[in-house]
């Protein structure tokens, strides 16, 4: 088998990928197996920090890498439950490039493309290369979170249902709403982000810097200020008016979503 352009990189992912098939053998951490884990290959920065905060909102565990090369060594490194994979990377290895070889050693995670070209030769293409699904640019996220679900189900792997719920706070994670006792909660995307996250983590306490590193994307902390000022704002959406307070402060320690007061 080859991959155009990367030959060695090809005779490198077989045997590596066999190991990680090994039962009990696996490289994430207990946390994270919950989550469905989901490798994104992406070029664009922006594109795939997008992508990345909105996968972690919805209950997924992004990884993020930028280059065809790059997806080789993730694929064999690890196991994935679905890939998200751009059709028009930069380098020698394209998106059909990497899906050819993958498919040809016997991967058969679900792969949805992206990509900006729309025609319907394009698609075709991309299907018959081994990708299950063909998303074109520009995407809404709520429909690549609906489709990365169907293409689980169909996979057989286990999908986290689509919405939550806190006492009468109802969250739907697909269409990306809340409302609490059936009353519309506005949100913009930020607050709606750090509430998924909030809700995901009840009972547990969440710290500032948790909140940066998985809410906003950053790997270092922002000023408490920030933090504290979208705790404010998202607090007064969903508590004020009601009885039965939700989201609690815990100073010096961070914060947690609860029903118990």
């Amino acid at each position: 088998m080859s991959i155009v352009g990367e030959p060695h990189l090809a005779r490198g992912l077989a045997p590596r990928y066999g190991r990680r098939k090994s039962p009990g053998v696996s490289p994430w951490p207990t946390e994270e197996r919950a989550k469905a884990r989901c490798l994104l290959i992406e070029d664009e920065a922006e594109t795939a920090n997008f992508i990345s905060v909105g996968l972690r909102a919805a209950g997924f565990a992004p990884t993020a890498c930028a280059t065809g090369a790059a997806g080789l060594r993730h694929i064999a490194d690890a196991r994935w439950d679905i890939v998200i994979l751009d059709r028009m990377l930069p380098g020698s290895v394209d998106g059909l490039s990497l899906l050819v070889g993958v498919r040809q050693l016997g991967l058969t995670t679900p792969v949805l493309i992206l990509s900006a070209l729309t025609s319907p030769n394009e698609c075709a293409r991309g299907l018959r290369a081994g990708g299950d699904d063909y998303l074109t640019k520009p995407f809404s996220l709520p429909e690549l979170i609906a489709r990365l679900h169907a293409l689980m189900r169909r996979s057989g792997t286990p999908v986290e249902e689509p919405e939550l719920r806190i006492a009468d706070l109802h969250i739907d994670l697909w269409a990306r709403t809340a409302s609490r006792a059936g009353v519309p909660i506005p949100l913009k995307p930020h607050e709606f982000r750090l509430l998924v996250y909030l809700a995901h983590h009840t009972g547990k306490i969440v710290t500032r810097r948790m909140l940066t590193q998985s809410v906003w994307g950053l790997r270092t902390a922002a000023r408490d200020s920030v933090v504290d000022a979208h705790i404010s704002r998202l607090r007064h959406k969903i508590d004020e008016g009601f009885a039965l307070p939700l989201l609690h402060t815990l100073r010096g320690i961070g914060y947690t979503m609860s029903a118990d007061g």
